[in-house]
């Protein structure tokens, strides 16, 4: 894994596997990059706060963090374990918070997790599956230390924002996409292939949609309730965040409905093509039945028959059978069904 490296000095250690990035924080600014055997004694010191980035870390690295921080043995175990539903628990004075993460890749929906582990003086985030890396959040909180200085719950915020916004791009691909077969459909019957993947999308969005959802409690959570980990002060960027998540889940369901109207729309155009088709055979079938019918008659082995005598029985008939045609072809003609 190709881990983001940080300025270094002789004195700083190298990041473990798995580790993308642990530093040290005061007033906003980083004051040292850390080795995850010194997150305890870095943290206790006053007013600093630890800040680790994890990526598919294994157990041993888990459990190093855990002695560090005395984190609980569900939550680690929560955290070794992706496929976790969206959920903020609450272990004494910390809290664990997992979300869902999502990425387009090759057309279809990836989804990841990351978990999170808050208490005073620290943040722990560890990926798991498809995410974007958090690299550019912490590029921004520490390009403006004097929010990074509101400690691990502004961290902890900024990551969540981070999560909900990287929803956007994933519903912009789909959204012009959709857009493409919208415009279609009106104009001609869709084909298997688009109908295989309107049912991709809608599958996609609902799963997107289900693992979001979740996310608008563990938000109202933070924005509400008395949690040891968040102050006042923060619980109106995260009421920001969970409206960004209801605007999202809008969108989604929005998406689906143009789907579902999209595929309903392609069966009807493609049964009224089917009807008009059904009608043109039906006019035909009735044109070509009447000079079938009067050949069929006339072309019957009976020794007596009327007009078969007649001198000019042959060009009657004939003139018969065209009128015949000629009246039926009009008549379907202004019944629009030629």
């Amino acid at each position: 894994m190709n881990v983001p490296s940080l300025p270094t000095s002789p004195s700083e250690p190298v990041t473990a596997e798995g580790v993308v990035a642990a530093g040290a924080y005061v007033d906003g600014r980083r004051v040292a990059n850390i080795a995850i055997s010194e997150a305890s004694s870095w943290r206790a010191k006053p007013g600093h706060v630890v800040w680790i980035g994890l990526h598919e870390p294994d157990l041993a690295l888990l459990s190093a963090v855990q002695k560090q921080f005395d984190l609980h043995d569900l939550a680690i175990e929560d955290a070794n374990h992706a496929h976790q539903r969206p959920k903020i628990e609450q272990y004494g004075e910390a809290l664990f918070i997992v979300a869902r993460t999502a990425q387009l890749i090759d057309g279809r929906i990836a989804f990841g997790e990351t978990h999170i582990f808050v208490g005073e003086g620290y943040l722990v985030s560890v990926r798991h599956g498809a995410s974007t890396s958090y690299t550019p959040v912490r590029e921004r909180c520490e390009s403006c230390p004097r929010a990074l200085a509101r400690g691990e719950d502004y961290i902890l915020y900024a990551i969540l924002d981070f999560i909900v916004d990287n929803y956007s791009p994933v519903l912009e691909s789909i959204h012009e996409e959709v857009e493409g077969i919208e415009d279609d459909v009106l104009s001609k019957p869709i084909t298997k292939g688009q109908v295989e993947r309107l049912y991709m999308l809608r599958r996609d969005l609902l799963r997107l949609r289900n693992a979001i959802g979740p996310l608008v409690e563990v938000c109202r959570r933070l924005e509400h309730d008395e949690l040891a980990m968040v102050r006042p002060t923060m619980q109106p960027l995260f009421r920001d965040v969970t409206d960004h998540v209801r605007n999202i889940q809008e969108r989604i369901d929005s998406m689906r409905e143009v789907l579902a109207f999209a595929f309903e729309a392609s069966l009807l155009v493609g049964q009224a093509q089917e009807t008009v088709v059904s009608k043109r055979l039906a006019s035909w079938l009735a044109i070509i039945a009447v000079p079938t019918a009067v050949a069929g008659i006339y072309g019957m082995n009976f020794k007596h028959m009327p007009e078969l005598e007649w001198e000019y029985g042959y060009f009657a008939v004939l003139s018969l059978m065209a009128l015949a045609c000629v009246g039926l072809f009009w008549r379907f003609r202004r019944a629009g069904w030629l």
